[in-house]
């Protein structure tokens, strides 16, 4: 009989000789001490190599949940230590008594690389693991949801682009901030999102207004509108202005504005005799109106309620 703690662990018979083999999987380090009748041999100790598990639970491209699910088995072997690194720079260390479950950010692309290494109680060896993944950034269009799109939706409500909500759904409002980012910016007018996108938004910063105080700027040139509040842009809007590049340039103030419909005008603001800002079921990503400043419809109620008889309109090229 093996024997640990004077509890038995396990039992087997003599061979004809007198002779024994324990095969015994061992969870504590002893001591241990083997039994034959009242015969005992010396305590021995033993040392334990601890079972070390460690997987990454979810999907690594940007905005998804990831996260490190660990565990020592058996648990009192010791403390589990945790590095992450992102891009060879260190981000977290902790230590840890028991299972861990550790969200890993997923906000940008980078390479992560986490380091588990067990400290080990006594009589239990050192263990070790490294897991490693890319977080990758996920080509997004027009129908496309989940977390990814949420975590686009927050960039560019942070950079200020004009959005009905965070939903995690790619719709009209998505795709038309994706549009006026890529007009500001100088990119290919695709209104999808790929690697590039990504970068770019990454390194971005709000647009800055050409003028100070209270007012509405329309970039003929770059084909978006910023409202401006106190000098910064608030919002920035993807717009159309006119196809023969008749939108009048200057200064103006907005004199009417009508509730819903003004026959085809979507909640207009009239700044230069028919000249106005409103919204309209088409807006493409470029120059397309008669000489107005088309908006897309789910915006133009909010532009009317925000800015009142009297504001300032800029145009410029």
């Amino acid at each position: 009989t093996l024997l640990r703690a004077g509890r038995p662990v396990t039992t087997v018979r003599t061979r004809p000789d007198g002779s024994f083999r324990f095969v015994t999987r061992l969870g504590e380090p002893g001591p241990y001490r083997a039994r034959s009748l009242n015969v005992f041999s010396e305590p021995r100790a033993v040392v334990i190599r601890p079972g070390l598990e460690a997987v990454l639970d979810g999907s690594p491209t940007v905005g998804s949940p990831l996260r490190l699910v660990a565990r020592v088995l058996p648990a009192r072997a010791g403390a589990l230590r945790v590095t992450v690194l992102r891009d060879g720079e260190r981000t977290y260390r902790a230590t840890y008594r028991g299972a861990v479950r550790l969200r890993l950010g997923t906000g940008r692309p980078g390479r992560l690389r986490i380091r588990l290494s067990l400290e080990p109680a006594r009589r239990f060896v050192p263990a070790s693991r490294v897991l490693s993944t890319a977080v990758v950034e996920p080509r997004l269009a027009l129908g496309s949801s989940g977390p990814s799109v949420a975590a686009l939706e927050e960039r560019l409500a942070e950079l200020h682009y004009a959005l009905r909500g965070i939903d995690g759904a790619f719709g009209l409002d998505t795709y038309e901030a994706i549009l006026a980012f890529q007009k500001v910016h100088g990119l290919a007018r695709t209104g999808r999102v790929d690697g590039s996108l990504w970068r770019a938004l990454a390194g971005s910063a709000v647009p800055t207004a050409r003028y100070g105080g209270d007012h509405i700027e329309v970039s003929k040139g770059r084909q978006v509108l910023y409202v401006v509040r106190g000098g910064q842009v608030t919002a920035v809007v993807h717009v159309s202005t006119g196809a023969t590049g008749n939108t009048p340039l200057g200064r103006w103030r907005i004199y009417r504005k009508s509730v819903g419909w003004d026959w085809v005008l979507w909640y207009p603001m009239y700044f230069l005799r028919g000249f106005a800002i409103h919204g309209y079921p088409s807006v493409p990503a470029y120059p397309a109106s008669h000489g107005c400043v088309r908006v897309p419809m789910w915006i133009a109620p909010r532009l009317f309620a925000d800015n009142p008889y009297g504001g300032a309109v800029y145009v410029y090229s």
